[in-house]
């Protein structure tokens, strides 16, 4: 497959973790746009794949936004991958706190999303956003950041209706995942980390690719991906 036939994903939060190992896993096949903050972060992963381009931009920031999307002509994917954990007591989370978390992990997919309608309604596209589990349950320490995910999902139930016959959308409910974000995670707890506990990236990006793969005639709305566990009891 020449560059010139490949369909266009772009993947933000793709140059680590969940991100990252969906660029991987779609490199074969797919020309990546690397969605990232910095030109530093984002370059080296561009430098790696195959056929692959950046998308810079800060994407609380409207203007850097739309001038990176202005530079677009296709789109026949968008992943939604960046986002933060930010967790706490309701006693002790600023608002601050709670405006940073619904301003990533909603305001901006939410946006991004309307830019680009158009160019994936052009290829009857699809949409997949990279939610949690915290998108389905929510518990002590965790109000804000699943808060966050719960309003996801009913962005991504809404735009799925609103799009139906256009394009298709799916949500991507990982559970804990081996990555920098987890690592940060159980260090806020005090917790000892284990990997093998833990989803690998590529296990997440193989549900994405899933997804994206299916034939034409068929949508995956929603996917859960959870610890099988077999890897812990590997190792004991």
């Amino acid at each position: 497959m020449t560059a010139t036939q490949r369909p266009v994903v772009l993947i933000t939060g793709g140059s680590r973790g969940i991100g990252r190992a969906i660029a991987d896993a779609l490199a074969a096949d797919w020309r990546i746009l690397v969605g990232g903050t910095h030109t530093g972060s984002v370059t080296p992963v561009v430098d790696v794949l195959p056929d692959a381009a950046p998308f810079v931009a800060d994407l609380t920031d409207p203007d850097a936004v739309a001038h990176a999307v202005a530079g677009l002509s296709r789109l026949d994917a968008l992943v939604h991958s960046a986002g933060i954990c930010e967790g706490g007591a309701v006693e002790q989370t600023s608002r601050e706190t709670w405006t940073r978390q619904f301003e990533l992990n909603v305001v901006a997919v939410a946006d991004l999303t309307r830019m680009l309608l158009p160019l994936l309604r052009a290829s009857r596209g699809h949409v997949v956003t990279i939610n949690s589990g915290a998108g389905f349950n929510s518990g002590p320490g965790n109000a804000s950041y699943s808060a966050s995910k719960f309003a996801l999902r009913a962005f991504t139930d809404a735009l799925r209706e609103e799009e139906r016959g256009r394009l298709r959308v799916t949500s991507v409910h990982p559970g804990r995942v081996d990555t920098d974000m987890q690592i940060a995670i159980q260090a806020r707890l005090g917790h000892a980390y284990a990997p093998e506990a833990y989803l690998r990236p590529a296990s997440v990006a193989a549900a994405v690719r899933l997804a994206l793969d299916v034939s034409q005639d068929a949508a995956i709305d929603s996917i859960s991906v959870r610890p099988s566990g077999l890897r812990l009891r590997e190792s004991s």
